[in-house]
């Protein structure tokens, strides 16, 4: 990244990027802006009423207590308690709209971030850290709660207290004013500076918290303690998370000292303003100039007081608001990402899906890269038969199957659906359609009921236990203490692999696809474990377009056709008894799998 002493015009282009996030951020509020307009009439008032208490003070002292004006002192002793108590009144009032205001800006936020990852592509997930994910919505979002919730209402609660005080400053002594205000901007411009700085610090905090929580998420899963465990590193782990806590401890305390000893020289001059201001008065008086009553410097004293806090409130608040920026720009940046899988404008719905399934001079490879990984496939499968497809490892076999889904999309020919191009479909009907079942189950940390009924929400218990029954798990989990309402733990790890399985064919089997993509879901079993959840699988294919992707091709055997595919093209094809009269590569895959998993 250039500095800059090295590009000049980095200044300003930084200024006019900070322009453009800071409208943006105003956009945020702009659902709110009645209620906002409530927070600027409370937020006026309170100021006018604290401005009115230093006058009702030199009257006090300049008329009501020399004249000995008992009823005057009185209603004017009276008028600064009510001031007091209107000032506080407002204060609630305020804090409670813009916190709501606060919350409600924050909830959109995080809404719409969530919203656009659910529309990332498979693509986005595989380059990117779940712990990343994780600490943009949480981390990033909770560190702006103070911008969006006191924040901006404090900038115009300050901003407008200090017009106020200084107004009623120059009308009470515009000379004392002058010598008030003579170091102001100076204050504006070490502010500044102080902001700058500790936005930057901010970006690179925010990168490491993320970094940190990459971190806890990964070695802190189920997955992963066993594996640190397994494999003995686990203080080694912990001392990889202790490098990354002492790097965040560091660019906290950095985050936190910025600047801090050049606003206490600002707080320090504040502070001894009223100390200048009485020697002033003094010297005019000794110089015979036009001096000031004792009431006017006490109520002018006052003010500068009142104006002491709003100025270095002000000062901070610009100095949040630049930290603050790092936090949006983040944000930002996920709100900005392009979306590769979208919906048409005018999408296609289908109410009923015979599953027909067409695979048309098919290209696929991946952004950034120049080697295709499926090139001109042209297949097709009729409605309710099946297709199996195998090959070695890097074939494009799971490739081929998520572009069903439209996990991914063709970068050149298309796939159809009924005659329909896929990216045609909406995307309900897309989903209604294609029932999914991989080699990795994701179980939620639920009941078995809920993770079942995740595939269709309005489920009866009756259709629980029949699509348990059809993929045969249900006397497993009738047998456990508490049924289905057993909480199967994080990612399903109470259950073994085979169990896990057979509750994803039973969620699939609830939500009754027409057409099915089955990615290797036996190829981590046992032999044993495996024919069961294959007698599941068949329940689950019966009438169904049925696309697997086989590791183990024992499997397949009955499949209506099998693809043989290797670096990406289509190399053989046919039912398994013509691939094998053929002795080609599908015969030869079949002799090295009888070798890996004898029979008998």
């Amino acid at each position: 990244m250039r500095t800059h002493s090295q590009h000049p015009l980095s200044a300003p282009a930084d200024e006019k990027e900070q322009s453009r996030q800071v409208r943006r951020i105003l956009r945020l509020f702009r659902p709110y802006r009645g209620r906002l307009a409530v927070v600027g009439l409370l937020v006026g008032a309170a100021s006018l009423v604290s401005v009115a208490t230093p006058f009702l003070l030199r009257e006090i002292l300049d008329v009501a207590l020399p004249e000995g004006r008992t009823g005057l002192l009185s209603l004017l002793a009276l008028g600064m308690i009510l001031g007091a108590v209107l000032t506080s009144v407002f204060g609630v009032l305020q804090t409670l709209i813009s916190t709501t205001v606060g919350q409600r800006v924050m909830h959109d936020l995080r809404t719409a971030v969530y919203g656009r990852l659910q529309r990332m592509s498979l693509a986005f997930f595989t380059r990117t850290r779940t712990g990343e994910v994780q600490s943009r919505i949480a981390n990033d979002i909770g560190g702006m709660q103070a911008t969006v919730t006191s924040t901006a209402t404090s900038l115009v609660s300050n901003l407008t207290s200090v017009v106020a005080t200084i107004i009623a400053m120059i009308a009470l002594d515009w000379r004392l004013t002058a010598v008030s205000l003579l170091l102001l901007p100076v204050f504006v411009w070490i502010s500044r500076r102080v902001g700058t700085e500790r936005r930057k610090i901010t970006t690179r905090r925010q990168k490491q918290m993320a970094a940190m929580a990459a971190t806890v998420t990964e070695s802190l899963s189920v997955s992963g303690i066993l594996l640190g465990r397994t494999m003995g590193r686990s203080d080694s782990l912990t001392r990889a998370f202790s490098d990354e806590s002492e790097r965040l401890v560091d660019l906290e305390v950095r985050s936190n000292m910025a600047g801090r000893w050049r606003m206490s020289v600002i707080t320090i001059v504040m502070a001894a303003m009223p100390a200048v201001i009485y020697w002033t008065a003094g010297l005019t008086l000794q110089l015979g100039g036009p001096g000031a009553s004792l009431g006017t410097i006490v109520a002018f004293v006052s003010l500068q007081q009142g104006l002491f806090r709003p100025a270095v409130s002000l000062l901070s608040t610009g100095v949040q608001i630049q930290a603050s920026l790092a936090l949006f720009q983040r944000i930002f940046e996920y709100l900005d990402l392009p979306v590769d899988i979208t919906e048409r404008a005018d999408p296609v719905h289908l109410d009923q899906v015979k599953g027909e399934l067409r695979f048309e001079n098919v290209e696929f490879r991946y952004e950034g890269t120049d080697a295709p990984v499926l090139d001109g496939i042209d297949l097709t499968v009729p409605a309710g038969g099946s297709l199996a497809v195998v090959g070695p490892t890097g074939a494009g076999k799971s490739t081929f199957g998520h572009l069903v889904p439209r996990l991914y999309d063709v970068t050149g020919g298309r796939v159809t659906l009924d005659g329909v191009d896929v990216r045609d479909l909406d995307f309900d009907t897309l989903a209604r359609a294609v029932g999914v079942v991989s080699q990795e189950t994701y179980l939620f940390h639920a009941s078995v009921a809920e993770n079942l009924r995740f595939a269709k929400p309005d489920a009866t218990d009756d259709e629980l236990v029949e699509a348990a029954r059809a993929a045969q798990i249900h006397d497993h989990i009738a047998a456990l203490p508490d049924g289905y309402d057993t909480v199967v733990g994080e990612r399903g790890h109470r259950f073994s692999g085979g169990e896990k399985q057979r509750l994803a064919i039973a969620r699939t089997i609830l939500r009754d696809p027409p057409v099915l993509v089955l990615d290797e879901a036996t190829s981590a079993l046992d032999n044993r474990t495996e024919a069961a959840v294959q007698e599941a699988i068949d329940a689950l294919s019966a009438n169904r377009t049925t696309v697997t992707i086989a590791h183990r091709l024992s499997t397949v055997r009955g499949a209506d056709r099998i693809v043989v595919l290797d670096a990406g093209h289509v190399a053989e094809q046919g039912t398994h008894e013509e691939l094998m009269q053929r002795d080609g590569r599908y015969a030869a895959l079949v002799r090295r799998d009888a070798r890996l998993v004898p029979t008998g």
